[in-house]
């Protein structure tokens, strides 16, 4: 019980200070004793810290036939550090109320943390332990291989699962991105606890590292904080370079037999990079087409109109060395054939003739005022602040984006559109969908 109201009374701490840091946001950005940068966000209505990080090398450097390695190793990193076994560490986090979750992307491992002032150096203390002192134990990492693959067992007969799978690999044929981050049941049994520690050296250094932190802390105790945890870090990485690629199999459907009720459908096609002069442009249009909101054609025109699917929507996707705009619906397997006629109809239309004025100003509106919701607690911005720097958008980035909605025009809009929508799109079908088969357009 006591746990459980620390949790919560940390919880409602966040929202708080989110709310006034969102509000009056003002980024420092700091250097730590060692020389470790960072962007800071000060609020000191309640005593939390919340920090977000992330080390340049995910999942892009696994070994092929190992593919998972980055993953694992993030599921093992408190599973015992430094001097303290796996259940002393938990014990530890459990004692003092400390948030610490680590994920992996395909071009990036993040980390995020979250814990009253009274306890930041603890928490400081143990993720550094994390980092630079992992255990990997015989023990420890059985079992968490072990949940690793009986989820992957259910993957594969999982609709949604196969459907994103076949579609990256089918995209990104011998190409890191084509692998999903989770690994396979052959590549997750190959994993050795050496290969853990190998990811861990070559990975996580100082440079490439992107810290944020908001809270109640100054500039002189982040700085102290921010060298706790990561100051024992190699100064540099040692990554494998990743190639160039743009998505494969354009104009091809890919229809996988598993025996379910419903067909989940994905989609996609080449995108924009984030820091291609377009994106902007790009990324409204992608919004008006099915970028998530009631209001998107593809929504409209599938669920509203013909109640073909409970939901649909795209997205712009974006990574160190490609982009992808991606969607996906699920629908009744002898409906799947409509509403993939009505989506790809829909992206047509889109390629040909752009959108409305009326639709790009309802577009621009929504995305200026639906911003804030990123920045509604301290570990979203931190989350924020940190995506903000991988995409080396500047410090001043929060300030100036309204205005880079603000100058997309109609004719920017519909030029746009025909190069994102008007290439091609590559689909994958997960289940038995009548009237659907593998083939070409």
């Amino acid at each position: 019980m006591r746990r459980l109201t620390a949790s919560i009374a940390l919880a409602l701490l966040a929202l708080c200070t989110g709310c006034g840091a969102a509000s009056a946001m003002t980024i420092e950005q700091i250097v730590s004793p060692s020389g470790i940068h960072a962007w800071l966000v000060r609020e000191h209505a309640v005593p939390l810290v919340a920090l977000n990080y992330s080390f340049h090398g995910g999942s892009t450097q696994d070994d092929p036939l190992k593919a998972g390695t980055a993953h694992l190793t993030a599921d093992m990193l408190d599973e015992g550090a430094g001097d303290l076994d796996s259940k002393a560490y938990h014990q530890r986090l459990e004692d003092h109320a400390i948030e610490l979750s680590f994920q992996v992307g395909r071009d990036y491992f993040r980390g995020s943390m979250r814990t009253l002032n009274e306890h930041r150096d603890e928490a400081f203390g143990l993720l550094g332990l994390a980092l630079t002192k992992p255990h990997f134990d015989a023990d420890a990492l059985e079992r968490v291989r072990g949940q690793e693959l009986s989820e992957l067992r259910r993957e594969t007969t999982n609709p949604n699962d196969l459907a994103s799978r076949q579609w990256w690999s089918a995209a990104f044929p011998d190409h890191p991105y084509g692998r999903e981050s989770r690994g396979t049941l052959e590549s997750m049994a190959r994993i050795t606890a050496d290969d853990l520690r190998d990811y861990v050296r070559r990975v996580f250094a100082r440079n490439d590292l992107v810290i944020s932190i908001v809270g109640d802390i100054d500039a002189d105790t982040a700085g102290k904080l921010i060298d706790r945890a990561f100051g024992a870090l190699p100064a540099k990485n040692d990554l494998k370079p990743v190639a160039a690629a743009k998505p494969s199999n354009l104009g091809r459907r890919i229809v996988i037999d598993v025996n379910v009720p419903q067909a989940v459908v994905t989609f996609g096609g080449e995108g924009i990079a984030r820091h291609d002069p377009d994106f902007m442009a790009g990324y409204i249009v992608n919004h008006i087409l099915g970028g998530g909101s009631f209001s998107s054609r593809l929504y409209r025109e599938v669920r509203e109109k013909r109640g073909l699917a409970y939901g649909v929507s795209d997205q712009l996707v974006w990574f160190r060395r490609a982009a992808v705009v991606l969607g996906g619906t699920a629908t009744r397997a002898d409906r799947a054939a409509d509403a993939l006629k009505v989506i790809e109809q829909e992206i047509k239309r889109m390629a040909d003739s752009g959108p409305t004025q009326g639709e790009l100003d309802e577009a621009k509106a929504f995305l200026k005022g639906s911003y804030a919701l990123s920045l509604d607690t301290s570990s979203k911005i931190a989350a924020q602040l940190t995506q903000i720097q991988i995409d080396d958008l500047g410090v001043d980035y929060i300030q100036r984006r309204n205005g880079l909605i603000d100058a997309i025009t109609i004719a920017d809009a519909k030029r746009v559109a025909k190069r994102l929508y008007g290439g091609g799109l590559l689909v994958t079908v997960a289940g038995r969908p009548k009237g659907l088969t593998s083939g070409t357009e």
